[in-house]
């Protein structure tokens, strides 16, 4: 809960008197409106972010963007995003995805197999059907049903290769900010981190248009070797994704059974609508995820977001260290930004 004092203290900053985190090094003053705006998660989304800005930087809507951003990371061949990922235990790569607009619709895929771009099948399911989810098989049909391709079963030869080094033992020990690439975010080769694990899972991108409207979308491949039907967070409306057009929009990424407990981004973007800037609000929620662990236990995994408001401010916080998300903006040429963090 917000404590009355806290609240008073937000709500008096005004969105004219907001600051941008301190990497950015910029102030917006004067009720100025930053937009377009997109932010992506790790340094991955850098290279989206490219194929996003082209769009809104042409005028283009946010919706568009946020599909088009991440399908630069479905589409490298790898053992991180898509259908080049690590597999489930029994050796099948598994996919979900999410998308929302600025009218609140949003549209979902989990558990599919066989297709490159589930971000796209994600909008189709807002736009196309009554529903908001649909998993596996039934999933799989829908998208051949409107024309998207099934793809081959085989792995990618990065991916095979390390699913027969993970048989060897078969434990399941998911590492912090395993997401996290190498020092190159254009490269999409598979990077080893110092501690021999690959890196994979998510990018989550939100944005603001030039029509100050705000859109999100969420890709991923789930962690690697995860139990065969395991969806995480990345799917899940108000968990990996949400967007609220009058207040903000938010994406997580990390450990996704700890986001769908504390309904992340829904939590905070109604910290932002009580007067949080998106810094704080993403700082307050993973004190939500804190609380309900031991700090102990808290520090054994990652959990990280990041948020945009309709001033066009971007803001991140995480658990860990080691957490990053890309800006693209006309005062923000591509940065990648190093998230603060509690431990």
């Amino acid at each position: 809960m917000l404590h009355r004092r806290k609240f008073i203290q937000l709500s008096s900053l005004g969105a004219g008197s907001l600051i941008a985190s301190k990497s950015f090094g910029i102030k917006f003053k004067n009720n100025k409106v930053i937009k377009p705006v997109v932010a992506a998660t790790w340094n991955t989304g850098i290279a989206a972010n490219i194929d996003a800005w082209k769009i809104l930087s042409n005028g283009g809507r946010a919706l568009d963007a946020v599909e088009k951003g991440v399908m630069v990371t479905e589409s490298s061949i790898n053992c991180c995003v898509g259908l080049g990922a690590n597999p489930d235990r029994d050796g099948y790569v598994t996919l979900d995805a999410s998308i929302m607009d600025e009218f609140g619709n949003a549209g979902a895929v989990a558990a599919i197999e066989r297709i490159k771009h589930p971000i796209s099948v994600a909008r189709k399911v807002m736009e196309n059907t009554p529903h908001v989810l649909l998993v596996g098989e039934g999933a799989q049909q829908f998208a051949v049903s409107q024309g998207f391709p099934l793809e081959s079963k085989s792995l990618s030869p990065e991916a095979e290769l390390e699913y027969k080094e993970w048989l060897k033992t078969s434990q399941y020990k998911p590492k912090i900010n395993i997401e996290q690439t190498g020092t190159n975010p254009t490269a999409f080769a598979p990077l080893k981190l110092s501690n021999g694990d690959w890196n994979h899972d998510t990018i989550g991108m939100i944005a603001i248009d030039a029509a100050g409207n705000l859109s999100g979308s969420c890709t991923t491949s789930g962690m690697a070797f995860k139990m065969r039907g395991r969806v995480g967070d990345s799917p899940l409306i108000g968990s990996g994704l949400f967007v609220d057009n009058e207040i903000g929009a938010a994406v997580s990424t990390g450990l996704g059974e700890e986001v769908i407990k504390t309904a992340g981004t829904h939590t905070v973007v109604e910290y932002m609508r009580h007067g949080y800037p998106p810094e704080e609000a993403c700082k307050a929620a993973i004190q939500r995820v804190i609380k309900r662990n031991s700090i102990e236990k808290a520090k054994t995994f990652q959990v990280a977001y990041i948020a945009i408001n309709k001033q066009g401010i971007v803001g991140g916080y995480a658990i860990q260290k080691g957490f990053n998300y890309a800006v693209y903006s006309n005062e923000i040429n591509n940065k990648l930004i190093d998230s603060k963090y509690l431990y």
